[in-house]
């Protein structure tokens, strides 16, 4: 029988580790539609052409995710969102006009508040109310839009879209989110947004992005409860937000589903669609509490020249709220935008050099090791 010297088993080793390390890179950079979505990691700017090169039982993905100045415009096939602040964010909308949610929520496209990501526009005076909220574990924005300006259909009660769904490829196929609400100190860029969820219809709207470094991420953004909207979803004073245009700090809501009865914790699980409609809820979602909000006037929040003109149908927004200075604390607006997405490489110099120089470590490993052991 023949005896593995300690140099092959070194060798041996090293070898696996190679093999273990791009496996695991490739895994996670990967676009197969055998990923799922919210496993696939895409550091900005390193965004595939299609984030799902699959071809399931749902068909291939319709849109794009590198998006720039070229693929600005009305027919825009942007399937990559923000969420950065109260004027910079996206909503999902549909490609073709009066669409039905149900119909297309893998098909969606994003909807942005100006021309920084590449996108279709939002026209002027399709939101009236809204409300950016900066908690402990996300960031959120709620508010009311006209669904024809997400060309869905009037009267749609609309739908959730979440980097999840039956076959775990995600609404829309290939949606990636981005926020540069969680990036670290002294940087200037875009975090990969991991768990998010999105609800549109029946003209509002609510869009959350959870950071991906909370160790609550899936829970705050569980997507589970797709019947039941955004007054579960994510609570928040609707009534009073609609007319405002305000950026709060607030408290992390209670994961939906979750209630308090007499000081003890209660968990409900929405029933499935086909038992019928849901006809009783045992609890009301509670309001989670919120301060230093600070109110816009809508023509601040989004500049005439940002959006695009307004649309047949979508009234203007006549609010006249007082406004104050933007702050730059964590919970309020900043007017200063990230740079623009423009997506014109696949790669950036520090990417491609932090991916360059782990090759070669890994490499330089495997070739010293033979040194040191022939």
């Amino acid at each position: 029988m023949k005896i593995i010297s300690l140099r092959h088993l070194v060798l041996l080793y090293a070898s696996c580790q190679c093999a273990a390390f791009f496996s695991v890179k490739a895994q996670i950079n990967g676009t197969g539609g055998n990923i799922p979505l919210a496993q696939k990691q895409f550091p900005w700017p390193n965004l595939p052409y299609k984030a799902d090169t699959g071809s399931g039982e749902r068909g291939a993905q319709s849109g794009y995710n590198i998006c720039n100045a070229t693929t600005l415009g009305p027919n825009s096939l942007c399937q990559t969102s923000f969420l950065n602040n109260l004027t910079d964010f996206c909503l999902w909308g549909a490609q073709k006009p009066n669409s039905v949610v149900g119909d297309i929520e893998g098909e969606m496209v994003a909807f942005c508040t100006n021309q920084n990501h590449g996108s279709r526009l939002l026209p002027i005076g399709a939101i009236t109310g809204l409300q950016l909220t900066r908690t402990p574990g996300y960031i959120q924005v709620v508010g009311f839009v006209n669904n024809l300006a997400l060309n869905i259909k009037a009267g749609d009660d609309g739908g959730e879209a979440d980097p999840h769904g039956a076959d775990l490829r995600g609404n829309p196929l290939g949606g990636l989110v981005y926020s540069s609400a969680f990036n670290r100190p002294g940087t200037n860029s875009f975090t990969q947004v991991i768990e998010w969820n999105y609800f549109s219809g029946s003209n509002m709207f609510c869009f959350k992005a959870c950071d991906p470094a909370g160790a609550n991420a899936a829970s705050l953004c569980e997507h589970k409860y797709d019947r039941v909207g955004c007054e579960y979803n994510m609570p928040a004073d609707y009534p009073k937000i609609n007319g405002t245009f305000q950026a709060c700090k607030g408290e992390d809501q209670l994961p939906v589903g979750q209630y308090v009865e007499n000081g003890a914790t209660k968990t409900w699980k929405q029933p499935p669609e086909d038992q019928g409609p849901i006809k009783n809820i045992p609890y009301k979602a509670p309001i989670p509490r919120s301060s230093e909000c600070v109110f816009y006037a809508s023509t601040e929040v989004f500049p005439p020249s940002a959006q695009a003109t307004p649309l047949s149908g979508v009234p203007l927004s006549n609010d006249t709220t007082n406004s104050t200075n933007p702050k730059s604390n964590s919970g309020t607006p900043t007017k200063n935008l990230p740079p623009a997405a423009t997506g014109a490489s696949r790669s950036s110099g520090a990417a491609s050099f932090s991916a360059s120089w782990e090759i070669f470590i890994m490499i330089l490993l495997f070739f010293t090791t033979r040194y040191i052991f022939n």
